[in-house]
């Protein structure tokens, strides 16, 4: 995701824009942020339309190996837009986003709360059941034992997944509430895993495996093993 658009033929996402890529040479794909981002916001347009989003990243500084200077004890702001809104509206135009990103001390995931307009009005329960469909979403709950990030970090090496890695984001469903016709959810971002399956899919689209974004996701979704996570 921090290379230049130019630099490729489509900025690629599995489930927004699969078709896009087919058959082309080079494709950019998105960061881990953009990545489940879009899945989320792609589960809604699908469904019902989107017309706006506004997000805030609660970001890791580091991953668990990086050896380079962090930050401690202390808060750090990104200028606004985050580069993730302005990644979401480049490969979904049809869609105004924007949003505010700040760096925290912790280096396992980061957490995006979402603030959606949908086109059509949704009620909770309607919102809960669409992200509830996506084969690359798990809706948690905070009463389970989900309290954060590290909670869903400890699950994933509980399932035996290698290094702790999880390639779904999650949703708490204690987090999805409406204001006004806005849905706002809160999703995790597993930095390390996340953007795999989107990566096999831009391998499948570029080289014309499957022409298709329901037969491409399906093929990377069986192959990684996605769903054996219970809900």
């Amino acid at each position: 995701g921090g290379e230049k658009n130019a630099i490729a033929d489509v900025f690629f996402h599995g489930y927004a824009n699969y078709e896009q890529g087919v058959g082309q040479s080079y494709l950019k794909l998105t960061s881990c942020n953009t990545t489940g981002l879009i899945r989320a916001v792609d589960c809604f347009d699908r469904a019902v339309g989107v017309e706006k989003v506004a997000i805030t990243i609660i970001r890791r500084v580091a991953d668990p190996g990086d050896y380079h200077r962090g930050l401690t004890n202390a808060l750090q702001m990104d200028k606004a837009p985050s580069h993730q809104a302005v990644d979401l509206m480049t490969i979904m135009p049809h869609i105004e986003a924007t949003g505010i990103l700040v760096h925290t001390p912790v280096t396992h995931g980061h957490i995006i709360t979402v603030v959606l307009t949908p086109k059509k009005e949704l009620s909770v329960e309607e919102a809960v059941a669409h992200l509830e469909a996506h084969p690359r979403i798990r809706v948690v709950s905070i009463d389970e034992g989900f309290l954060g990030n590290a909670s869903l970090f400890r699950y994933a090496r509980d399932l035996g997944n290698p290094r702790g890695d999880m390639y779904e984001i999650a949703v708490w469903k204690d987090s999805v509430v409406k204001s006004g016709k806005d849905i706002m959810f809160a999703i995790n971002i597993p930095q390390e895993a996340v953007v795999i399956p989107e990566s096999i899919d831009a391998i499948r689209s570029a080289l014309k495996l499957q022409t298709t974004r329901e037969e491409g996701t399906s093929k990377t979704n069986e192959y990684l093993g996605i769903g054996r996570w219970n809900r």
